[in-house]
C-alpha cells in the first residue's frame, strides 16, 4: 500500500509538469520541424561512372620454335626490351643446313643438264620437249633449295615487332619441338583496357552519339574524358581521350557488353595483365538538381511533394538519372519553376495546405553540395 501511494504521487507530479495545451503522446509546438520550401536547379554536373578493368597490351603474343633440334643459343633475357627483327633464339641447324646444302647441289646439277640438253638442242640431237623436261627439272630443284633455305632461317627465332620479352620458359640445351613456346613478346606502346558496360548504361551512351561508320564499333562519348585508376589507387597520368571500341555482343548471362579503350603508354608504366578502374567523366549542361533530402522512397520508388500555387501539397513521383553524394540529378518529373518540400517531409500529407513554411532559394538549398562525383 505505501509503495502504491508513492507511484501514485510520482504520477500526479509528472502530470502537472506537462503543458495543459500538449496532449498525450504529442511533442510539444517548439519542437515540431518547421516546413521548407525549395525548387530545383538547373545547373551544370559532373558525372564520373566506374567500371573495373582489365589491360591488356596492343599486341600480345606467343612466340614458338618453327623447328625441331636443340636451343643452341638464347640472345635475351627476361623483361629485356627489343626490336623488331631482333635474335631471340637459336635452334641447333646443323640437320637443316646439311639439308640446304644437298638441295642446292642437286639445283646446281640440274642446271648442267638443262645446259648440255639445250647444246642437243641445238645440233638436233634433242627434241625441245626434252629440253623443257630438264627445264622443269631445275625449277623443281631451285625450289626444293629455297625451301631447304628457309627451314634454316627457321632456327633463327626473330622478334616480330618492338616489345618486351617476358618470361623464358626454355634453357640452353633443351630439346624444342616445332610449335612450343619459347616466350612472350608484348607490345605496350599503347595500352587495351577492357570493361564490362550494363546493357541500360550502353543504350545510354549509344542515345547521345551514333556509331562510327568505320570497320571498327566505335563510340564516341560526347562531352566526356576517360581515365583510368591503378591498383595502388593512383590516377594514370594519359587518358584515352572520348572514344571507345565496343564488342559485338552481349553476355546473355551478365548482361553485359564489353567495352575498349585506348590508352598511351610512353613510360612503359602499363604492363599486360594489370588491373585497374576506368572513369568516365562526363559533363551534363543544365541538369535538373534537388537535395536528396527533398525526397521519400515507397516501393523502390522516389517521390517529392510539390507545393501548388494555393499552397496544398500534392505526392509526386520523380526518376532519377544519376546519384551523387548528396543531390539527385533528375530525368523527369519536375519542372525548374516548381516548389518542392525540402525539410519537414514526414510532416507534409498528401493533398495538405501548409499554412506556415519557409521558402529557401535553391542557390542556399544546394549550398556546399558537391556536384561531382569522385
Amino acid at each position: 500500500m505505501k509503495i502504491a501511494r508513492i507511484l501514485a504521487g510520482l504520477v500526479a507530479t509528472v502530470s502537472l509538469a506537462l503543458p495543459a495545451c500538449v496532449k498525450q503522446g504529442e511533442q510539444p509546438e517548439s519542437e515540431q520541424q518547421k516546413v521548407v520550401v525549395t525548387s530545383p536547379k538547373a545547373k551544370d554536373v559532373l558525372i564520373t561512372q566506374q567500371y573495373v578493368c582489365q589491360i591488356h597490351s596492343k599486341r600480345h603474343i606467343k612466340v614458338c620454335a618453327l623447328q625441331n633440334g636443340y636451343l643452341q643459343e638464347i640472345h635475351v633475357s627476361e623483361g629485356q626490351r627489343v626490336k623488331e627483327g631482333d635474335l631471340l633464339f637459336k635452334i641447333q641447324p646443323t640437320l637443316y643446313e646439311a639439308r640446304r646444302d644437298a638441295e642446292v647441289a642437286e639445283a646446281k646439277l640440274a642446271d648442267l643438264e638443262l645446259n648440255y640438253t639445250q647444246t642437243l638442242a641445238k645440233q638436233s640431237v634433242v627434241s625441245p620437249n626434252e629440253v623443257a623436261l630438264y627445264k622443269a627439272k631445275l625449277d623443281k630443284a631451285n625450289a626444293k633449295a629455297k625451301l631447304a633455305q628457309a627451314e634454316v632461317q627457321f632456327t633463327s627465332v626473330r622478334a616480330r615487332f618492338d616489345g618486351i620479352v617476358d618470361r623464358l620458359y626454355e634453357q640452353v640445351g633443351s630439346l624444342i619441338k616445332e610449335g612450343e613456346v619459347l616466350t612472350t613478346l608484348s607490345d605496350n606502346s599503347v595500352m587495351w583496357v577492357y570493361f564490362n558496360v550494363p546493357e541500360a548504361r550502353y543504350l545510354e551512351y549509344k542515345g547521345r552519339q551514333g556509331m562510327g561508320k568505320g570497320k571498327q564499333q566505335q563510340l564516341k562519348l560526347a562531352d566526356s574524358r576517360i581515365e583510368l585508376v591503378l591498383a595502388d589507387g593512383s590516377k594514370f597520368k594519359y587518358d584515352a581521350g572520348d572514344s571507345v571500341t565496343i564488342e559485338g555482343q552481349f553476355n546473355n548471362e551478365t548482361g553485359n557488353i564489353p567495352f575498349r579503350a585506348d590508352f598511351p603508354n610512353p613510360d612503359g608504366l602499363l604492363r599486360h595483365g594489370q588491373t585497374g578502374t576506368v572513369l568516365i567523366r562526363r559533363r551534363l549542361n543544365n541538369a535538373l538538381v534537388i537535395p536528396q533530402r527533398a525526397t521519400f522512397e515507397i516501393l523502390d520508388k522516389r517521390y517529392v511533394y510539390v507545393v501548388d500555387k494555393d499552397n496544398v501539397a500534392h505526392q509526386r513521383e520523380i526518376q532519377i538519372q544519376h546519384e551523387l553524394e548528396d543531390i539527385f540529378v533528375l530525368k523527369k518529373g519536375l519542372d525548374v519553376n516548381e516548389r518542392i518540400v525540402l525539410e519537414g517531409v514526414r510532416q507534409v500529407h498528401d493533398g495538405e495546405a501548409l499554412e506556415d513554411f519557409e521558402f529557401r532559394k535553391p542557390e542556399e538549398a544546394l549550398a556546399n553540395q558537391k556536384f561531382h562525383a569522385e
